[in-house]
């Protein structure tokens, strides 16, 4: 994997990403609607709309690897997710299968899972319960990667990401944060590990507060370096009942009725006013 792109090059976590992943690459092409700052000298970018099915075949011509971290991190406009996660993902992995590219690298989020308790250990095995728009155009990115392995090979590490900031800002972000360098080593796995498929793993440091089972991760020889609580700067004000009984947060509370429910008896039985 020498010769990489990066989708989503300009945007928050492709930008901490570069630095980490420059050393490792031949050339490192940046994709984005808009120009990255500072290219090093083995990047290259393409500006590329990959809602569009050309301006993607083109960007990912003659690379081996691809991270897609493309993508609105909206809860609600509909839109510009179905254009940006749901077409730009599709028209992603058309275009590594017409151009025979061997591996993906898809960041995924946790709000596929956001809408579990937070008093409950979920794993990739588990059902998929999105919190939001943005977490069903997740759900519908690992499913794309699925099809794509099972019918042309393309081998992908579909990364769940909990919160990948600079720091921890909340105590929930303290529970599902990633450092940069930990998520990089989770890229080089899902760029190498010869035993990934269609794989899905979350995207966490070495938290004190276990959310996820990522014993999956650990199999594939993941080690974080990082501890969250350490980086933490707690900034955010508390959360509402809804945000604080899911593990989605803010996402969760978008329409919602206000009425926590259960499912297959995982035994949330609580009203809003009672959730700890």
């Amino acid at each position: 994997m020498k010769r990489l792109a990066l989708t989503g090059a300009a945007g928050r976590v492709g930008t901490l990403l570069r630095p980490l992943l420059r050393p490792h690459a031949e050339y490192l092409r940046l994709i984005d609607i808009d120009e990255p700052e500072a290219l090093g000298k083995n990047e290259s970018f393409v500006r590329a709309d990959l809602a569009r099915r050309d301006e993607a075949n083109a960007a990912l011509q003659e690379v081996d690897g691809v991270i897609h971290l493309a993508g609105i991190a909206s809860g609600v406009d509909m839109r510009a997710i179905l254009d940006a996660n749901v077409l730009g993902t599709y028209n992603l992995y058309e275009a590594a299968r017409i151009n025979k590219v061997e591996r993906v690298v898809y960041a995924s989020s946790n709000h596929v899972t956001g809408f579990y308790p937070r008093g409950q250990v979920v794993s990739p095995l588990d059902p998929m319960r999105p919190d939001s728009p943005y977490g069903l155009s997740k759900c519908w990115g690992e499913l794309v990667a699925g099809l794509y392995y099972d019918t042309c090979g393309i081998r992908t590490l579909s990364i769940r990401i909990g919160n990948a900031g600079t720091y921890p800002t909340s105590e929930r972000s303290v529970a599902i944060w990633i450092s940069a360098r930990d998520l990089a080593q989770l890229v080089a796995i899902g760029l190498t590990h010869p035993l990934i498929a269609a794989t899905v793993v979350y995207g966490v440091s070495d938290a004190e507060e276990r959310w996820w089972n990522n014993g999956l991760a650990s199999r594939l020889g993941y080690q974080p370096q990082d501890r969250p609580r350490d980086y933490a700067r707690i900034e955010e004000p508390s959360e509402g009942a809804i945000a604080r009984a899911f593990q989605g947060g803010a996402f969760c509370e978008t329409n919602h009725d206000g009425n926590i429910r259960m499912r297959n008896g995982e035994g949330l039985a609580m009203s809003p006013e009672t959730v700890p």
